[in-house]
Order: structure tokens, then C-alpha cells, then sequence
């Protein structure tokens, strides 16, 4: 397994600005008969994806992200130790993004899909819209990472916001992604490989 030299430390992330997920480098590659845009992970990822952490509002959650190969596949590994003490309480991966204007033929994108692996702890994806503008309002799904690398799909419907159980979560008006280790004391890692936003 080759380790690249991506991590990615607290302060650094503390200056981290969103930027847009349509013109990452994490290769675009639309799937056939324009099913899914795909966004595997690269050796250039490092430059979109950020660490952060609960630090941020005085929590003591210490962990890291790091690009490793498996093969021919990189992937993005999320690992450390989560404490809730000093109202702390997670790690996470995140990106700026915008999935405004993929609307195909009337059709519009209705769930997202991970490839995954993890230590078999539930973990979360924290969806930010332009809709939720207070950092404590998200939208969130829960999934659990497995030994084993498995494709799981997560439908917008299932997804539920923080601070409003009847909001539903749109594609066209999301602006962050996040793979998030969340509110519990416990031990993170989870790997993940490629995203993809399906029709």
C-alpha cells in the first residue's frame, strides 16, 4: 500500500474556504447513459478535501486525513480518536461543492453513492444546502464502513435536517459534502474511495 503525504492539520483547516465540486480535479467521469456523475479520489485531492475537527470550538477530537493506494485505486482515510468532552464531538472530510444545472433530459439527481471501507463504526454525511446557514443546521445520513469495500447508496429522501424534519434535501441547492466521525466517544477510520451522484 503506497501512503501519500496528505495530511492535513487543524490550522489548516481553520483557514480552508469552500470550493466547487464540479471543477475538482477528482476526476469527472459521467458514468454511461449519463447515470451518475462519478468523483473518485486522486493524488491531487489533497487541494479540495480539508480536515476538520470539534478543535475548531474548543473540543479535544484529534484526528487526521491521509490519500493511500490500494492497487490502483486512492482513496481518502479518515482516522482518530473522538471525544465528546468540552462540547466537542467530531472529525470529518469535507468539500466545498455545487450541483446546480446537472439536470439531464428533466431528469434530476436523486441520491448520492459511496464506495467505502471502515473499522465497522457508523459514521455520517453532513450535507450543507443554501438553505442552512447556521454551522449547527445539516442535512445527514448515517452509514456503517465495514472491513470490506462496499458501494452504499443513500436516496436525498432519507436524508434529514437538523432543524427541520419536513425539509427536503434538493441537489440543485447544496454547497458542502462532509464525511463526518460524530457524537460519540470512539475510535475513527474510514476510508473512502469514489462519490457519485446518480440520476
Amino acid at each position: 500500500m503506497r501512503v501519500f503525504n496528505y495530511s492535513w492539520s487543524i490550522k489548516k483547516a481553520l483557514v480552508v474556504s469552500l470550493v466547487v465540486l464540479t471543477s475538482l480535479v477528482l476526476t469527472n467521469t459521467t458514468l454511461a447513459k449519463d447515470k451518475a456523475l462519478s468523483y473518485p479520489f486522486t493524488s491531487n485531492s489533497g487541494q479540495y478535501w480539508k480536515y476538520s475537527s470539534d478543535r475548531v470550538m474548543g473540543g479535544i477530537s484529534n484526528g487526521q486525513v491521509k490519500l493511500e493506494q490500494d492497487g490502483d485505486m486512492i482513496f481518502a482515510r479518515l482516522s482518530g480518536d473522538v471525544s465528546t468532552k468540552n462540547n466537542g464531538g467530531f472529525i470529518q472530510l469535507r468539500t466545498g461543492m455545487s450541483l446546480a444545472d446537472t439536470e439531464k433530459n428533466g431528469n434530476r439527481l436523486q441520491g448520492v453513492r459511496l464506495n467505502v471501507r471502515g473499522n465497522g463504526e457508523t459514521y455520517y454525511i453532513f450535507i450543507r444546502t443554501n438553505e442552512t446557514r447556521s454551522y449547527s443546521d445539516y442535512y445527514s445520513a448515517t452509514f456503517t464502513a465495514n472491513k470490506n469495500w462496499q458501494m452504499i447508496d443513500f436516496p436525498f429522501s432519507i436524508f434529514e435536517r437538523k432543524r427541520s424534519k419536513n425539509s427536503v434535501l434538493q441537489a440543485d441547492a447544496i454547497n458542502s459534502f462532509g464525511i463526518v466521525a460524530y457524537g460519540r466517544d470512539f475510535t475513527a477510520d474510514v476510508s473512502v474511495s469514489t462519490i457519485e451522484f446518480y440520476y
